[in-house]
């Protein structure tokens, strides 16, 4: 083995010009299918991450209680609540979840009013402290020393366009209690920010204790307690096993397994069902548990498809380059064939003389796909150093910043397929060199 590899780098350096063509080409694929495959994945994860911020997390566990109607023709309202704040945080913990941060939101649904004008929205009451949340605002007017004030209201920008509203301006909520009472209250805008979405456009955000006055929730209640996983993959698993504890407690909670098979493309709309048709009666709070896959099931959808592109991209630029690969290895053959009869003469076998001619071809493969994918980690962090002012772009960015993200698993894949291809690429002239016998080599005249 020692012998195969000294003569395949011995080798390597006898036609320099040659091999550091052949290097530089290999090279330069790897470097794109890196630089793509890791572009391509970063502005989907900051995207993930964005829509994930404004959500609250990639699980999310909801109470909701029913209350009797007041009529006796009329339909029992569901109720967005969770009383027992240290229920779902002890779950949490029992699970084992290995999360980042989490979370508790207070949801209210309403008009806005300002100088005749109105909007129907959704007010969500977070902790304006949570640098994970202000991380995903993309200010457009305001600052967030203005988030101290308790009455302080963030609006995204069409909202605030429609209602022709400035930062510091006064305005009026009406919502309702969850008695069902109406309720009306003043903010002041604080922040307005780009949406990353249509939902987003619908959707404001204000202290979570002034929410929980408004709407006269029990002190210390919430609607909904989201949890950011460290490893976002784990979301599935981690809902799943939250459910379970949650229904090994003897709690009513929702099933993702009858939402999944109700609602195959939207499992979310099939959580939500559970609640709110007749068929499903309950007393006390009842638990609603989804991941974030759940409810947009395209992130991963469109995950899949970039991997799957730049895989089908690498596969073609090796494919090229690995017919320049074998053509190169032809000429060596001939180039050599004196030598390799020389060499068989001495002692070597056919089968040596073939894995001298593939450690070779793989061993060059190796040095470009190196050269490669060091070539583009400069180029990935000189990019990611390029502040974009783009606006159109501005939700597949991090702070302004392109971000990449390599997976160690499709670099390790991407390396294994090379060395399959170089293989298979110098296989024919391998088997050549491996068949010659030494007179007949050495009879060649070139």
């Amino acid at each position: 083995m020692n012998t195969t590899l000294h003569l395949a780098l011995r080798n390597l350096t006898r036609q320099k010009r040659r091999n550091a063509i052949l290097a530089i080409a290999i090279a330069f694929g790897f470097f794109v299918v890196t630089v793509i495959d890791g572009l391509t994945t970063g502005m989907v994860n900051n995207l993930e991450d964005m829509i994930t911020q404004m959500t609250g997390g990639t699980v999310m566990i909801a109470g909701y209680e029913k209350r009797p109607s007041e009529t006796r023709e009329g339909k029992d309202r569901v109720t967005n609540i969770v009383r027992d704040h240290d229920y779902i945080r002890d779950v949490l913990e029992r699970s084992g979840a290995d999360y980042r941060y989490y979370s508790q939101y207070t949801s209210s649904s309403g008009q806005l009013l300002f100088n005749g004008k109105k909007a129907i929205m959704s007010v969500v009451g977070r902790d304006m402290s949570e640098s994970e949340l202000l991380d995903s605002f993309q200010i457009i007017e305001g600052s967030l020393e203005n988030l101290a004030a308790p009455d302080a209201l963030v609006l995204g920008q069409s909202i605030a366009e429609s209602l022709n509203v400035q930062v510091g301006d006064s305005i009026m909520y009406v919502t309702n209690t969850l008695s069902g009472q109406n309720e009306v209250a003043d903010f002041t805008v604080a922040l307005i920010i780009k949406e990353s979405n249509l939902l987003n456009s619908m959707k404001a955000y204000a202290h979570i204790e002034t929410i929980n006055r408004i709407v006269e929730m029990p002190e210390g209640g919430y609607s909904t307690f989201s949890v950011y996983l460290n490893n976002k993959d784990e979301q599935n698993v981690v809902a799943q096993r939250i459910e379970d504890i949650i229904r090994s407690d003897g709690v009513e909670v929702s099933s993702r397994l009858t939402a999944y098979m109700t609602n195959p493309s939207t499992p979310a709309t099939g959580i939500t069902k559970q609640f709110q048709n007749k068929e499903y009666q309950w007393e006390g709070t009842k638990y609603g548990v989804e991941s974030l896959e759940d409810a947009i099931p395209q992130i991963k959808t469109v995950l899949n498809i970039v991997h799957i592109v730049t895989t089908t991209i690498l596969i073609v630029i090796l494919l090229i380059v690995m017919v320049g690969v074998s053509n190169t290895y032809r000429m060596v053959l001939y180039e050599r064939i004196r030598e390799i009869g020389t060499m068989r003469a001495l002692g070597m076998t056919g089968k040596t003389t073939g894995r001298v001619f593939t450690a070779e071809a793989v061993i060059l493969c190796i040095i470009g796909a190196v050269a490669g994918f060091a070539f583009a980690g400069i180029v990935m962090g000189c990019i990611h150093l390029i502040p974009i002012h783009d606006e159109s772009l501005v939700f597949f960015l991090h702070n302004g910043h392109f971000t990449f993200s390599l997976s160690v698993g499709t670099t390790i894949f991407q390396y294994l397929l090379l060395i399959v291809l170089t293989t298979l690429a110098v296989r024919g002239t391998a088997k050549k060199a491996s068949a010659l016998s030494p007179a007949e080599a050495l009879r060649t005249i070139k």
